[in-house]
């Protein structure tokens, strides 16, 4: 088909029709003259015409490129949608986070998020709750099947608890070590507990044993005094009982004013507190008392090495010359050095801290005697002791000694 060539004058009035008609569109001008739209439409862009488009009663020119109005129309249709959902999206969002605030700052956060999305299923879908807490879907779905052995896991750590409580409220004292020694005291082999979750299961109720508190220097050095050598060099190991002792002074603080004072003599092969003395002076007598006590428990301690500082009733002419009756031999660590004694000082913080705990002492004399006095007993008799394989020093002993030996009152 040969292509039509217009003249010029044609073209013109063309253009001036369709410009001069208002409301005309190029479609309706096009169709009138018998031409393509494109044709007219290019005529018009050459004469500089801008091209309308009718949008309800109201003309519009669109520059070249430019979107029609039923183009802009499903653009910001889709728009609007999207921005519907992504509100509708973000409003879930917020709820969800505002419901989840209180699940949060727990010890287990990733159980607190499983917990959380399975409270509320209800409300929410699950891909949602998850998104929002940054979980996975499976794993959430893992947890959730495991809810029944969760749920026996915790009726178990409870009674565990409840067993705890009852050896922990003797004395308030014991940590997991000692407590789970207790509890494993001639259990059935399927009832044992492991010291780990007995730490887990105390932390989760709140059950702690006490810790160490301050001390107060009370050895005075007789610089007049004879030295004697360190034999155990910091050594508070024996391979038998009776044949090594550490022993030192503690003061006990009353309420009443001023303090009593407790003198030891503590078998390093037992922890076993062979001897003791209470009074409320630090004269040679308390340490000889105690040093007594010692040998009336033992029978005999001759050959035994008695550890101690360089406090002045230590270096005594009658302690020295008691030791030389029992035929025990002296050994003191260095001037101001407590480490020398080091087990001896343990003891005596165990002692306070176990007693006092939360007090800084004791309300008159007569109770700082009866409850010290108590708590030598048991620890000879009843504490466990760790290096005692959490047995008591008495129990340890009965393991090692023969049995011609005499036992404490």
């Amino acid at each position: 088909m040969a292509r039509k060539n217009y003249p010029d004058e044609f073209k013109r009035d063309a253009v001036a029709l369709y410009r001069d008609t208002e409301g005309a569109t190029i479609t309706q001008i096009a169709a009138e003259l018998g031409v393509s739209e494109a044709t007219l439409s290019a005529w018009c862009k050459s004469a500089g015409v801008a091209i309308r488009h009718r949008r309800g009663s109201v003309e519009t020119e669109l520059a070249p490129g430019a979107e029609s109005p039923e183009q802009e129309l499903v653009r910001l249709r889709a728009e609007n949608k999207t921005l519907r959902a992504t509100e509708a999206r973000l409003s879930t969002e917020r709820d969800i986070l505002r419901s989840a605030a209180k699940y949060f700052g727990r010890g287990d956060e990733l159980v607190s998020r499983f917990q959380f999305v399975a409270d509320h299923l209800h409300a929410f879908e699950v891909k949602w709750l998850c998104a929002v807490v940054e979980v996975a879907r499976s794993s959430f779905y893992a947890w959730l099947a495991g809810a029944d052995s969760r749920a026996a896991k915790a009726a178990a750590d409870e009674a565990l608890a409840a067993r705890i409580r009852v050896v922990h409220g003797e004395d308030n004292t014991y940590g997991a070590p000692r407590i789970t020694a207790e509890l494993n005291d001639g259990a059935p082999d399927g009832e044992r507990v492991n010291h780990k979750r007995v730490a887990r299961v105390m932390r989760g109720a709140g059950i702690v044993g006490y810790r160490r508190r301050r001390r107060v220097k009370t050895t005075a050095a007789d610089p007049a005094s004879q030295k004697v050598p360190d034999l155990l060099k910091r050594d508070f190991t024996a391979a038998q009982i009776n044949t090594r002792y550490v022993g030192d002074i503690t003061y006990l603080p009353l309420a009443t004013g001023g303090n009593l004072y407790l003198a030891t003599v503590i078998d390093c092969c037992s922890r076993r507190v062979a001897g003791w003395a209470i009074a409320d002076h630090m004269r040679t007598e308390l340490v000889t008392d105690a040093l007594n006590a010692a040998a009336a428990l033992r029978g005999t301690l001759a050959g035994a090495v008695f550890h101690s500082d360089h406090g002045s009733q230590y270096t005594s002419r009658d302690f020295v010359s008691l030791c030389r009756e029992y035929g025990v031999i002296q050994s003191m660590g260095a001037v101001g050095t407590s480490a020398d004694n080091a087990l001896a000082e343990s003891f005596n913080a165990a002692l306070k801290r176990e007693i006092l705990q939360d007090r800084a002492c004791w309300p008159d004399a007569a109770t700082c005697r009866r409850e010290v006095f108590r708590w030598l007993a048991r620890y000879n008799t009843k504490r466990r002791h760790s290096h005692c394989r959490q047995s008591s020093p008495a129990t340890y002993e009965r393991t090692l000694t023969p049995a011609t030996l005499p036992e404490a009152a």
